[in-house]
Order: C-alpha cells, then sequence, then structure tokens
C-alpha cells in the first residue's frame, strides 16, 4: 500500500487511497526523521482528520531543514551531452572517466529556500544563455542514511557555463530558485522498478518545445550506492535529498526561456510542474 506525504501551509498531510489526512507533527523535519514514521502515517485514517487537498498556493516543496545534493553523469545520455559542451575547454575526458570509475560524481545543489516547489517558479541565471532542466529522480533520506522515499527533482543547469570550464559547475549549479522539488514524497516500501519512466515536457507558449523520456533501468548506479557514498564521512542532522542524474538532455540549441513551464512526470510519485522566470 503506498502513501505520499505532501508539506503544506496547514502542516503535513498524508494520501492514503486517495484520501487525504492531515498529520500530527510538531515539525516537517521531525517528521522526515521519524522512526516509526510509516507505522504512524498507516494509522492515519483512525487517528487524523481527513482534509481536501490544498489549494495550489498552499503546497509547499517537501523539504525544510534538509540539503539537497545531486549526482552527475549517470547515465549515458548526461555524460555524452556533458563531453560535448565541455569540449573546447578540454573537459569532455572527465566525464568519461567519472561514468567510468567507481567513486561518482556528487555536489551539493541546494538548501531549503533556493527550492521550488510544484506550480512555483524555477529560475535562470542572468549570466546564462544555455540553461536547461534535468528531470531526475530524488531520493529522500533520513539521518540515519535509509530511503525513506521519493520524489521528483528539476535540477537546473547553466550548460554554458560548466561547459566553460567543469571547475564552474558550483556556479553552473547553485544559485536562488535553482531547484524544483516535488509536489510530494512517495515513501518508500522497497526500491522502485527498474522500468519506471521519467517524463519532461517543455511547454511554450502552451504547445511542447521539447519532449523526452527515459527509464531508471538505464541509470548506471544504484540509488543505494549513490547513498552510500553521499554518508561516507559525512553527516546530514536533518536528513538530505539526493538527486540521482538525469539521462534527458534537450538538444544543443534549446534553452529555457521566460514563461516556459517544465513538466516532469515520474509514476507512481506523480508529475511536478514549474513555470521558468527570468533574473531579477
Amino acid at each position: 500500500m503506498s502513501l505520499k506525504l505532501y508539506r503544506s501551509t496547514n502542516g503535513p498531510l498524508v494520501e492514503h487511497e486517495g484520501r487525504y489526512f492531515k498529520v500530527r507533527a510538531s515539525t516537517w523535519d521531525g517528521l522526515f526523521n521519524a522512526t516509526d514514521l510509516q507505522a504512524r502515517l498507516m494509522q492515519a485514517p483512525e487517528t487524523a482528520p481527513e482534509v481536501d487537498f490544498p489549494a495550489p498556493d498552499r503546497l509547499l516543496p517537501p523539504i525544510e531543514g534538509q540539503e539537497v545534493w545531486a549526482a552527475g553523469v549517470t547515465y549515458q545520455r548526461s555524460k555524452t551531452a556533458r563531453m560535448e559542451e565541455s569540449k573546447e575547454a578540454r573537459g569532455g575526458d572527465f566525464y568519461d572517466r567519472v561514468y567510468e570509475a567507481a567513486r561518482p560524481e556528487l555536489f551539493f545543489k541546494a538548501t531549503a529556500h533556493r527550492v521550488a516547489g510544484h506550480g512555483q517558479a524555477v529560475r535562470v541565471r542572468r549570466d546564462s544563455g544555455w540553461s536547461v532542466p534535468e528531470p531526475e529522480l530524488a531520493l529522500a533520506v533520513n539521518a540515519a542514511g535509509q530511503i525513506i522515499g521519493y520524489t521528483i527533482g528539476n535540477d537546473m543547469s547553466a550548460r554554458d557555463i560548466e561547459g566553460e570550464n567543469p571547475l564552474y559547475l558550483p556556479q553552473a549549479k547553485v544559485y536562488d530558485q535553482c531547484c524544483g522539488l516535488g509536489p510530494g514524497l512517495l515513501l518508500a516500501s522497497g526500491p522502485l522498478p527498474p522500468d519506471t519512466p521519467i517524463q519532461l515536457t517543455i511547454l511554450r507558449d502552451g504547445k511542447a518545445a521539447y519532449e523526452g523520456a527515459t527509464a531508471l533501468s538505464v541509470m548506471k548506479r544504484t540509488p543505494e550506492e549513490l547513498v552510500a557514498y553521499l554518508f561516507r564521512d559525512n553527516s546530514f542532522p536533518q536528513g538530505c535529498f539526493l538527486l540521482t542524474g538525469t539521462g534527458i538532455v534537450p538538444p544543443d540549441n534549446f534553452t529555457l526561456q521566460a514563461g516556459d513551464l517544465v513538466r516532469i512526470t515520474i509514476d507512481p510519485i506523480g508529475t511536478l510542474e514549474n513555470h521558468v522566470v527570468s533574473p531579477c
């Protein structure tokens, strides 16, 4: 039986067989790291009041004190794109070596204030002329290093900045509104099936400007492997999210524009939508 957990302005909600119940919790962080999370939420239909699903402006990203990290070059398509964008900087070989190495590429992505939830805006950098979304499965990991659930991540990326020099990766990846996360958490009862699809649609003026799809089976590394490396000599007192890489990369002549709508669907998690805005 699948459970979904949402964060709203009225507190956490759990979805149970298409019905929504308000969860009694002092903080989102405390709930995120509860050792009895699954059992506690299973009791919601008997112990918690039933409520309506929150209006779009009351749904918050499923993050509070957690950090967001990301894994790179976990798909063949991502490796190819990274090698192509950085060839003039003579950095292409780096990505081939990372793809084949035992140690994955892991990098810091965002704190909560940089994250946009479902229906909120993501941003392109003012100094980038080539930016794309990266649709990814996001792992929700508690402080003990256990995968407690899954959500959808949008790893906004300035490809021209990263391609100029791989050492510019933090500037290409980390800035205000650089990450979409949501709409909620599908609580883990085990790993997602390998054939789980990831679909990306970018709408411009109401029409599809780009569409792409992949599946988890194409990802080279396992979620458990990525989490194990992230937690090596590292601690996350409130837990963290780990984006697992992308297998969908728009063509080199495509860049996001203000007004675009980025729609990412991963069944059975749901759909994350973010509209794109220009720099202030």
